[in-house]
């Protein structure tokens, strides 16, 4: 069931009610889980691996540690330098998570706000 207002999706669950963003995006960024993720990436038709788990973990490290969302170029690096045994590049991103538009829809399966200058 999804209920829409002028600017929040509400996407019920089994169990939770979600506040989403007109961009999909959560409300509120620290009620995140890896149950939250995968229920956002059933919406690319990806199934959440330990690997997408840890990129995604690393996401949110960025933004903790920056206090924003990462652009496609500085999470790409962000990544490579944070678990450098995944071998990260544009290519393998866009691969794991189903999509040409990483950063936006990394950074949403990981919870955050949609990175400034973003489609």
């Amino acid at each position: 069931m999804t209920t829409h207002t002028s600017t929040t999706t509400h996407t019920a669950t089994a169990s939770t009610d979600i506040a989403l963003d007109q961009d999909g995006h959560l409300c509120d960024h620290t009620i995140w889980t890896p149950v939250i993720a995968q229920q956002l990436a059933d919406t690319l038709d990806v199934s959440l691996t330990s690997e997408h788990l840890q990129i995604l973990q690393q996401v949110r490290a960025f933004f903790v540690k920056f206090n924003h969302a990462p652009a496609t170029r500085p999470l790409i690096k962000w990544l490579q330098k944070t678990l450098p045994g995944y071998d990260i590049s544009n290519q393998k991103l866009q691969q794991l998570f189903n999509t040409g538009l990483v950063a936006r829809h990394v950074n949403r399966l990981a919870g955050l706000p949609k990175p400034p200058n973003c489609l």
